[in-house]
């Protein structure tokens, strides 16, 4: 039979587990503490295999669990969203990290990559709690009973599996831009456009761009998370996973590729287009991005989950378990929306009629009172879109800026005089003295 991988305190016989704040193992019995890299021996199986490739993205873990290593590691089933984590014999898992429903033993670990890097967690649960107080704290829109009534019904460290992606970009990139001059006589107002074709070519570089791997994680909430520091990674053991729960991937490198050449390629779009400053317009006309020496890694990133509930509703918030960034949408009180809209629009208002009053010599006109109100309301929308932003905290993350390996380095830079284009329009003064 396999041997059970348990770490035992060495003192009195107790489950070690691992702590974020000492970054060691550690006995809750007799409060021992042991540095990670001495139990580095219950793993040494973990780099006898070589990575195995299969795709356009050089696989660098490419290693399956051995048979003594998974005989210690349970698998715990959802019946409701099909989540399946991983967590070592002695771990309770009652409920779902993710859906927060009742999970079932389904059996042991087996089938599945392993892990090459695992981001251990600096952070522990109180740290979670104190970070929720904190996000729900200065919320002006935020209904004042949600702090007190709501209340937090799971907490859970979870590994969260990910696909770390690192390419190389050769691009060209075609642009129309245009310079614009405006002047003015006696008679008419000109506008003088000047359009020039924009080639630019040049490479760039990414590295450990993050999707993750996990149908039930919600990607947003992930990417909301982000950055997560890769200087902190460490050889997998299993010793991080003590007292965690660890999410299996089920959703290969191969199927989140075409996200991460999505966010490579819209920071790279970026980029080309800083060179363009010198125009007052531009419009990309075709672009070819291509990638080289792709690779990818599976790691494990630390995340708190927070289930809570009010009125009724369920709310989930994340922390990252490394840097302690805290995301989560909270509700919005509606009396207190439309009082402050209102409140924006009438002085929004007032200060409009005020000015235009002043402005026009034989008062306002019909149009002019219709702009007013327009204004008015266009800014009360704004002063209530700002107080609702800060209740929104989980936003999909649409480039790879924090994981640019090598900026842009421009091959060509050329751009070439196309045409001149001159409009004319007459002066308000002229067109009233010719009626």
């Amino acid at each position: 039979m396999a041997e059970l991988t348990v770490f035992k305190c060495p003192s009195c016989g107790g489950k070690l587990e691992f702590n974020p704040g000492q970054q060691e193992m550690v006995c809750p019995f007799c409060e021992s503490a042991i540095d990670v890299a001495a139990l580095q021996s219950f793993d040494s199986v973990l780099n006898e295999q070589q990575a195995n490739g299969g795709n356009s993205f050089e696989a660098q873990t490419g290693e399956e669990w051995s048979q003594g290593e998974a005989a210690g590691i349970r698998v715990y089933h959802c019946q409701t969203c099909g989540g399946e984590v991983m967590a070592d014999e002695t771990t309770s898992a009652t409920t779902c990290p993710y859906c927060d429903n009742p999970v079932v033993m389904s059996g042991q670990l087996s089938g599945d990559l392993k892990p090459e890097l695992v981001i251990p967690f600096k952070l522990d649960k109180e740290a979670a709690k104190k970070a929720l107080m904190q996000h729900m704290s200065g919320k002006f829109l935020l209904p004042k009973v949600f702090s007190s009534e709501n209340h937090i019904d799971e907490i859970k460290g979870v590994y969260v599996p990910v696909w770390l992606f690192e390419a190389g970009t050769d691009s060209q990139m075609l642009y129309k831009g245009e310079k614009t001059r405006r002047w003015s006589d006696n008679k008419f107002d000109y506008v003088e456009h000047k359009y020039y074709s924009a080639v630019r070519a040049g490479t760039m570089s990414f590295e450990n761009v993050p999707v993750d791997g996990s149908s039930k994680m919600d990607d947003t909430m992930m990417e909301s998370l982000e950055p997560f520091d890769m200087k902190d990674a460490q050889n997998f053991s299993m010793a991080y996973l003590s007292g965690y729960l660890a999410d299996k991937y089920d959703v290969s490198a191969e199927d989140n590729m075409p996200h991460a050449e999505e966010r490579m390629q819209e920071s790279v779009r970026s980029a080309f287009e800083e060179t363009l400053r010198e125009y007052d317009h531009f419009e990309r006309q075709s672009e070819s991005i291509n990638f080289s020496e792709g690779k990818v890694r599976y790691v494990l990133y630390p995340v708190w989950l927070l289930n809570t509930s009010w009125n009724g509703t369920n709310y989930h918030f994340g922390m990252n378990g490394q840097t302690g960034k805290f995301v989560g949408d909270l509700p919005i009180d509606k009396a207190k929306a439309t009082l402050t809209f209102l409140i924006a629009t009438a002085i929004a208002g007032a200060l409009s009629f005020l000015i235009g009053s002043k402005l026009a010599k034989n008062g306002l006109s019909i149009v002019g009172i219709i702009v007013c109100i327009l204004i008015a309301l266009l800014i009360g929308g704004l002063v209530l879109a700002g107080f609702a932003s800060s209740l929104k905290s989980v936003r999909a993350e649409h480039q790879a800026e924090n994981y640019i390996k090598e900026k842009l380095n421009l091959s060509q830079k050329n751009d070439r005089y196309l045409y001149t284009k001159v409009e004319k329009t007459a002066r308000p003064q002229q067109q009233s003295q010719n009626n």
